[in-house]
């Protein structure tokens, strides 16, 4: 698309509160007392199709609660382009929903027609920015909308990479016009597994370009005397995840901040209760940087 990085990433940024990844087991609870909570986030593909349980109570949900759309199946880093249905199913999802933010992750998920449950990482090269900065352009030219990127969670790396994730990352989001979706936790995670400090990852993505921020929980196990950590998104937010996120708040001011769980879902003031910690911080860390 003709829109520049800064304004697209500042057009995905509405008002900077905390919210909540909505999963099915809480969605009729939400209905039922609508707690106090600044926005949600859905799975797009979990509401595709027309009609149905699904999406009729996005709807109703979408009544009282702004709505950010998060895809898990594009596939951006595939060899081919985006799949024309799933784009046509997004964008009627979009028209009906008007989310206020639409993202997708910075990954590979299938080849020749052959998919995976997963979001497999890209090597960092000029050559895969080129490919995916075309595949995004083409998203967002089908959307007319500008769209965020999120970094993904890696346990190997590629021998091949000419550049550190973070510098990948920043160029793919200026060569295709997006914003980025920063997730703290997987930067916290690859920094781990692949030895590098967290913070140089973080000083170098410029807040112009960051529309949202997630923190999820992750695992320890113990591999070959080896420890790896795991985005598993089944448990609380780790207190070193949380002071690398106050740490970027004092940097880029309030961003609109998720807290993602996929399973192990515990009651719903549990979740909103760590977006309120969110919240706290970004109240702590002073006004919106431009």
């Amino acid at each position: 698309m003709s829109i520049p990085p800064r304004e697209a990433a500042v057009e995905c940024r509405v008002r900077a509160l905390a919210g909540i990844g909505l999963r099915a087991a809480h969605e009729q609870v939400m209905l039922d007392t609508r707690p106090t909570i600044g926005w949600l986030e859905v799975h797009s593909e979990n509401y595709f199709g027309t009609g149905g349980r699904p999406q009729n109570q996005l709807q109703r949900i979408a009544e009282h609660y702004p709505i950010s759309l998060h895809g898990i199946g594009l596939g951006l880093g595939n060899s081919q382009p985006p799949e024309r249905a799933h784009l046509r199913a997004l964008r009627q999802l979009r028209d009906l929903i008007h989310p206020v933010r639409i993202s997708e992750h910075l990954c590979w998920n299938g080849h020749a027609g052959r998919y995976v449950p997963d979001l497999l990482p890209l090597p960092h090269t000029a050559a895969t920015i080129a490919h995916v900065s075309a595949h995004i352009d083409r998203v967002q030219q089908y959307l007319g909308q500008a769209i965020l990127i999120e970094n993904v969670s890696s346990y190997v790396t590629w021998a091949d990479a000419q550049m550190p994730e973070w510098e990948f990352l920043l160029e793919v989001a200026n060569q295709s016009g997006c914003g980025i979706l920063l997730d703290v936790n997987n930067v916290y995670v690859n920094a781990c597994n692949h030895g590098f400090e967290p913070m140089e990852y973080l000083r170098h993505i410029p807040t112009y370009l960051i529309g949202e921020i997630h923190l999820a929980g992750h695992a320890r196990r113990e591999i070959d005397g080896q420890t790896l950590l795991i985005d598993t998104h089944d448990r609380p937010v780790a207190e070193d995840v949380w002071a690398l996120y106050d740490a970027l708040i004092r940097r880029t001011g309030p961003i609109p901040t998720l807290i993602e769980r996929d399973s192990q879902l515990p009651p719903l003031p549990e979740l909103l209760a760590e977006a309120e910690r969110a919240a706290e911080s970004m109240s702590a860390g002073g006004t919106i940087a431009s």
